[in-house]
């Protein structure tokens, strides 16, 4: 499971992954709100331990951004002690908060306790994009008030893109995904399923082609 350090501070950024090298854990380390931003659009993150006062996003700031990508645990560690301070960012989204010096054993309990609350809570089933919400359990989809009809493919390659708003799919990719079968490269299956899928969803210009590349959900 990956931590995500948030630390301006060099040195206490440094002994926190090298306490969690010590662990199962595997420390991914950020010196700013804005290079955390950007961590977080890229891997997949179990929990973050955030400072408050950092260069370009403050921890305030990055908070909401770290609660929309999910359930992603969030253990504030500042030197601000402010009784007041706590209060507002618990009820904010923050998980817990420790202060500054902290012990190191106390710091590898609290996370136990927020990776082990996480994942006591059932997870959500729901992907979203724009007004599409797609139900992976009950294999149903709603588009704002309406629900759409789908064959299994068109779910199955809407899923695969929701599920990967950003990556590009080549023809192969899908194929391969979703058929489960080799691509030969002159099948025309996947553009007339894209083209079928794109109907269904109507007006918004929600799948994306990138010419000589394949497919991707269109940039909100």
């Amino acid at each position: 499971m990956k931590v995500l350090i948030v630390e301006d501070d060099a040195t206490i950024n440094n002994l926190l992954k090298d306490i969690l090298l010590s662990t199962e854990f595997t420390p991914v380390q950020a010196f700013s709100g804005t290079e955390a931003g950007m961590v977080l659009e890229m891997q997949q993150i179990s929990l973050v331990i955030l400072d408050l006062m950092l260069p370009g996003l403050t921890g305030e700031e990055l908070l909401p951004l770290i609660k929309s990508k999910g359930n992603i645990p969030v253990l504030i560690l500042s030197a601000q002690n402010s009784p007041h301070k706590k209060a507002a960012l618990l009820r904010s989204g923050a998980d817990d908060y420790l202060e500054k010096p902290f012990d190191d054993e106390e710091l590898l309990a609290r996370i136990e306790v927020l990776l082990r609350r996480m994942r006591s809570i059932p997870v959500e089933k729901f992907l979203r994009y724009k007004d599409i919400v797609l139900d992976q359990e009950a294999r149903t989809v709603r588009k704002a008030e309406s629900w759409l009809v789908l064959t299994a493919r068109e779910f199955d390659i809407l899923e695969l893109l929701m599920s990967n708003p950003r990556k590009v799919f080549t023809k192969s990719n899908l194929y391969h995904s979703i058929w489960k079968d080799e691509f030969l490269g002159d099948d025309n299956t996947v553009n007339v399923h894209i083209s079928n899928l794109r109907s269904k969803l109507g007006e918004g210009d929600y799948i994306q082609t990138v010419w000589g590349i394949g497919f991707k959900l269109n940039d909100v």
